[in-house]
């Protein structure tokens, strides 16, 4: 059976035409994360320990030398454009359903920046002054009433300050189910855009032609991957072709997307700032809506219901000047349509390093754990 990962063309699930989560998830049946071998399985596919760039489709995509794209990936790698390849884990919003979304008042210390890259619930963190907080976390639960015991932890176990020496921190609670766009490397069409006006784009040092953008563009879009199948045979102990099924399974049920490349802030290429904004859309709420789930800006959008606002966007731009232009744009296509917009601006060289496929593989280990656990009971019994 060939990979299902070699193609030249290639059609996300994420972006714009993306189903709704709840949509996606409903095909996913709980047994697979009861199933050791599916575990193993994932958090190989999920850590991307067995998928790598498929020099050979890379060339005759591009119509370029084999050695000259092996070069030019390796660069892209090593000076941090792009993270290697996974398979991203959908599932995650099956298990974490709940985003919430904290301001904080933490110390700049070892014990806080530690925790904050260590706790499989924190997805993302920045230092960042709004109002009396310094720090923005973005973190994945499974309900709220986990979030409130996760949270009466860390002072218990001394993970942050206690109460009396900061200020309270605020959260917001957000459905993952009400997602309505998750394209993290929405941002390529702008860089497209930036490269078509002045036919080359300097990127962490690196400098790109359109010749060697392409090769950028196919990483992050997909299609120019592969699956070491026989490594995972060894790895998991059963036959090459029960292993590519099971891949199909993982694939059809949406559990995990195809493999691509992610930029090491995820939600923007590098050099450029995320826009984070809770905004009211007053109406024209659909045609709205459509225009940020097309808008390359935004990586990341959903419903939201609170204090007024009813959107959330996260959205990457060149610069502050950038997004501001773009905000006025908007007003100027949707008069009338759009209210009151907080904005925060977040700096990738704000942000607190944090591994991408942390809690996802969190997720996966605990599964692994229970599975293991049952396996033991029932060999005792």
């Amino acid at each position: 059976m060939p990979s299902p990962f070699i193609y030249v063309k290639y059609v996300t699930m994420e972006g714009p035409l993306m189903p709704t989560l709840s949509r996606l998830l409903a095909r996913a049946s709980s047994e697979v994360l009861e199933d050791e071998v599916n575990l193993l399985l994932l958090r190989n596919l999920v850590s991307g320990r067995c998928v790598s760039v498929n020099l050979s489709a890379l060339s005759k995509a591009t119509g370029r030398h084999r050695i000259t794209v092996r070069n030019e990936v390796t660069e892209l790698l090593e000076q941090k454009v792009v993270n290697p390849p996974v398979c991203p884990f959908m599932g995650l919003y099956r298990e974490y359903p709940l985003l919430v979304v904290v301001r904080a008042d933490l110390p700049d210390e070892k014990r806080v920046n530690d925790w904050v890259a260590q706790d499989r619930h924190i997805f993302a963190a920045y230092w960042s002054r709004h109002a009396e907080y310094n720090m923005i976390l973005l973190i994945y639960q499974k309900d709220v009433l986990a979030y409130q015991l996760w949270r009466e932890s860390l002072t218990e176990e001394h993970k942050i300050p206690p109460r009396e020496a900061r200020l309270p921190s605020y959260s917001l609670y957000v459905s993952n189910q009400l997602m309505i766009k998750y394209e993290p490397n929405a941002a390529i069409g702008l860089m497209e855009a930036e490269i078509n006006r002045s036919g080359k784009l300097e990127i962490n040092g690196v400098t790109l032609d359109r010749a060697h953008f392409e090769i950028l563009k196919l990483l992050v879009t997909g299609g120019v991957f592969k699956l070491n199948e026989n490594f995972l045979s060894r790895e998991l102990r059963i036959h090459r072709k029960t292993v590519m099924k099971r891949v199909d399974q993982l694939l059809g049920q949406g559990w995990i997307l195809k493999p691509v490349c992610r930029f090491p802030d995820l939600l923007c290429p590098p050099n450029y700032v995320v826009a984070y904004s809770m905004a009211e859309i007053r109406k024209a709420r659909e045609r709205v809506m459509l225009a940020f789930q097309n808008d390359p800006h935004v990586s990341m959008a959903l419903r939201v219901s609170i204090g007024g606002y009813n959107l959330l966007l996260m959205s990457a731009h060149p610069d502050i000047s950038e997004h501001m232009e773009w905000e006025q744009s908007l007003s100027k296509r949707f008069p009338s349509s759009i209210g009151r917009v907080d904005v925060t601006y977040l700096s990738p060289r704000t942000k607190i390093l944090i591994d991408q496929q942390k809690v996802s593989l969190g997720i996966i280990e605990e599964k692994l754990a229970q599975a293991r656990g049952r396996r033991m009971r029932k060999t005792a019994s």
